[in-house]
């Protein structure tokens, strides 16, 4: 990764919010003050995107998941185009309280797209009358907005990278609570000390942000070439490898919608062989 004093000006990195919103412990990464606006250090933003690129690229050459966090409007896209340059994870529509903390949970409503999906992939939702089907593909529509970025999470993320710490506080608090390393951008309204990897910069400016996300992920996709890197087998890979099966396959689901349901049928369950013989019901 190359990123120059040049790049960081021309994209606004260094502007701070006004002095009315000020958090004291940014203070060791301001260089003053000039119009009623803080100034950041460029020269100290520039020391701390090298010092979370390096971490993230270790991170990545150790086979590490790094989930990528941006839900302000300045955030979805360079958040998703990063994530999606170097193969990582994403939210960028909105944090789910729990993903992290109950991550059990999440895994079920995703392999409940799973099923959905499987359904209108068959041909299987033609069954189903119009209103029903309707049910189904508008909860599918909520479901990829929630989920799509983490489909593929398996397990919990090794790493998370947040744009905005006041913005993205309940992310921040999950994380700690499950021992998960932050890198995140941080401004001068901002609490640094909450991150493990803090880069003082511009969280509002589309340019700013944009500049940080695409040198962090220049970062991982260079770790994961240079490394061991193994993408993860998602659980639909692992069901057609006769690994285990897909979640919610095997049980029924129902479809929630104005008090209307919409059930998903059960799959028809294969013939016992004759090496296990059928056990006699009571």
């Amino acid at each position: 990764m190359e990123v120059t004093i040049k790049e960081l000006l021309e994209s606004g990195v260094y502007f701070g919010h006004p002095t009315r919103q000020f958090d004291p412990r940014i203070k060791p990464f301001l260089y003053g003050k000039r119009q009623g606006i803080y100034i950041i250090d460029i020269e100290k933003s520039l020391e701390k995107i090298k010092e979370a690129g390096e971490f993230l690229k270790k991170a990545a050459a150790d086979n590490k998941t790094i989930l990528f966090v941006g839900t302000k409007k300045q955030a979805q896209a360079p958040i998703k185009e990063s994530a999606d340059k170097c193969g990582m994870p994403y939210v960028d529509y909105r944090w789910i309280g729990g993903t992290l903390t109950n991550f059990n949970e999440i895994r079920k409503r995703i392999g409940r797209l799973d099923e959905i999906e499987e359904l209108e992939n068959s041909g299987k939702l033609s069954l189903y009358t119009k209103k029903e089907a309707s049910l189904l593909l508008k909860e599918k529509g909520n479901l990829l907005k929630k989920f799509a970025g983490i489909r593929n999470l398996n397990k919990y993320p090794d790493i998370i990278v947040v744009v905005d710490v006041r913005k993205e506080i309940n992310i921040i608090r999950e994380a700690k609570k499950v021992g998960i390393k932050i890198v995140g951008i941080v401004d001068t309204n901002s609490n640094p000390d909450l991150l493990d990897y803090p880069i003082p910069a511009n969280d509002d400016g589309l340019k700013s942000v944009s500049l940080i996300l695409s040198k962090l992920s220049e970062c991982v996709a260079e770790g994961k070439a240079s490394g061991q890197y193994q993408v993860p087998v998602t659980e639909q890979e692992k069901a057609k490898l006769g690994e285990e099966p897909v979640p919610g396959e095997e049980k029924t689901e129902e479809a929630e919608d104005a008090g209307k349901k919409a059930p998903v049928r059960k799959k028809a369950k294969e013939k016992k062989t004759e090496e296990e013989p059928e056990k006699n019901e009571t």
